[in-house]
């Protein structure tokens, strides 16, 4: 999602170039060096004078096999920097837990119902702030270091919570928490660069699971405590975040790129290859993209007018377009689907669909079965998503949306017609819990693919160059979608029937189907140039 590129990188390195990097690993004395540094030494030689070993070679083809002995760092580090997304996830949920216990009788904050949607979606329109600020930070100051600086204005925001005495102090808090998670973007963006091919898949679903982490122990505790003490317990939860992020490396996609350094990448590389032919391959491979080797000195030459044309010009490519143009309208379909407003107004949603269910079920039980479904089918997702591919699960996603969605709606118009359900055989009894299995069936649908997949689709779809700042305007975008919808529901749910809204959320569902049949790539399995390459096979 973060640009990965500027002008002093969109070019391959000149001959000259190609000289003062050599020059700058010459001494291949092996003395006062590592074992990591003269590995180097010699690897940048073999890159250079081999003219067969060129960018232009087949490195999409990935003939080794990555073990699981190889992937272990490769996974921790991810998790550890994922942890800094459950905070998006407890963003999103917290407003279901925080506004009926603001409605209740005995809250000293008092609230309307404008109030309560400027509540909830603060936090989205904030958000694609942080996710446009971020790319320019994360390209100058490292991936790593912002993911850091991300956790500081979370714990103003959950500290601002814990002392709110009225609405004012939540609407700042909310802001401050909506700019954090935009900030959060940089973590699919290290996840992307830090993770090998053949894992990429797994490891950026895992956002997702972190997400629906941060849900499900906000729905968990918001059913048991005051919102304020969870809050305080949000606070001890990011700030244990900040310190374990100290212990990752950086990104070395980012190291070479952006600050030319191919020792510190290495040791990045080394760090996450013990097997030295692993390190080797994946160290070659890293140093020969056109997008990281070093044009510094050349870049610096040019004249002001021809760097600006130049850095406009990429964007006319259809190794950049295109991908924006499809990930800005999955993104429409995703905010439309309206799998996140249940997220946001979960508690107002089951209280509409019946609120009191078979087995003594109410709207906070429901609560905790949306938190833990989400959960477990986002674990699923990633485990299977090494295996299955982003179209398959997105189209299996989207349809069984479609399908609960349906049947929710026609159930629910069904009821208000007695003597249509007799002929179809169907008891119509108040505290059934036929709608409550479809629209727990349609969150459990929703976090397969719909919910996860156009995230993870940002770090694989944009080139590197501009991962940066373009996919911090298409988080942005999608907020601003998502900000539209959620500020509007309430208002939505008081004039419209919900089996009506349930219809137009099917049909919505049907067309994210055609849309990713007829035009999603498939980026399974595939390096990022191998990506690029089919969107400029296709132009």
């Amino acid at each position: 999602m973060k640009k990965e590129g500027s002008s002093s990188v969109d070019e391959s390195a000149s001959s000259a170039e190609r000289e003062n990097l050599t020059e700058v690993k010459e001494p291949p004395s092996k003395e006062g060096k590592t074992a990591a540094e003269a590995r180097i030494l010699v690897d940048d030689d073999l890159c250079n004078s081999n003219p067969t070993f060129s960018a232009s070679a087949n490195h999409s083809q990935i003939p080794y096999k990555l073990t699981w002995k190889d992937s272990i760092k490769q996974i921790l580090a991810c998790c550890m920097i994922h942890a800094v997304v459950i905070q998006a996830g407890i963003n999103m949920s917290f407003s279901a837990i925080l506004l009926p216990q603001l409605a209740s009788d005995d809250s000293k904050i008092e609230i309307n119902i404008s109030e309560a949607s400027w509540i909830a979606s603060l936090v989205t329109i904030s958000l694609p702030f942080g996710s446009i600020f971020v790319g320019p930070l994360m390209d100058r100051f490292g991936r790593k270091k912002i993911a850091i600086a991300t956790t500081v204005p979370f714990v103003l925001s959950w500290l601002l919570h814990y002392g709110a005495y009225n609405v004012w102090y939540i609407y700042v808090a909310r802001v401050i928490a909506g700019f954090s998670s935009g900030l959060s973007t940089v973590c699919l963006v290290y996840v992307s660069e830090m993770c090998h091919a053949n894992l990429r898949a797994m490891l950026l679903s895992l956002n997702s699971v972190f997400v629906s982490f941060g849900i499900l122990i906000t729905c968990a505790l918001g059913s048991y405590l005051h919102w304020k003490t969870v809050s305080l317990i949000y606070t001890v939860i990011i700030s244990a975040t900040f310190i374990g992020l100290w212990f990752i490396p950086e990104s070395p996609h980012w190291l070479l790129s952006f600050k030319c350094d191919n020792l510190a990448a290495a040791k990045t590389l080394k760090w996450l290859y013990s097997d030295d032919q692993f390190f080797e391959r994946e160290f070659k491979r890293l140093t020969q993209r056109p997008d990281t080797v070093s044009s510094r000195s050349s870049s610096n030459d040019r004249a002001p007018l021809l760097k600006l044309r130049t850095g406009f010009s990429v964007y006319k490519e259809p190794t950049v377009y295109k991908p924006v143009i499809i990930l800005c309208i999955l993104f429409l379909l995703q905010q439309l689907s309206g799998a996140y407003v249940i997220i946001f107004y979960a508690v107002d949603v089951f209280k509409e669909i019946g609120g009191h269910f078979k087995g003594g079920i109410d709207e906070y039980t429901c609560l905790v079965l949306l938190g833990a479904i989400r959960f477990i089918m986002s674990v699923i997702s990633a485990v299977i998503s090494s295996k299955v591919g982003r179209r398959t699960l997105l189209c299996l996603s989207a349809l069984g949306m479609c399908l609960c969605s349906l049947v929710a709606g026609l159930y629910m118009y069904l009821k208000e017609v007695p003597q249509e359900l007799e002929k179809l055989h169907i008891s119509n009894e108040n505290d059934d819990n036929i709608t409550l299995i479809c629209v727990l069936g349609y969150v459990c649908f929703s976090a397969l693919g719909v919910l996860v997949i156009p995230w993870t689709l940002i770090g694989e779809l944009l080139p590197v160059r501009v991962k940066g700042k373009l996919g911090g305007v298409i988080v942005a975008l999608a907020y601003v979608f998502m900000f539209v919808l959620v500020k509007l529901f309430p208002y939505i749910l008081k004039a419209f029937r919900i089996e009506f809204i349930f219809f137009v959320i099917s049909i919505v569902n049907l067309a994210c189907i055609c849309f990713v049949f007829f035009c999603l790539p498939e980026t399974l399995g595939k390096t990022f140039k191998d990506i690029e390459n089919y969107f400029i096979k296709r132009d």
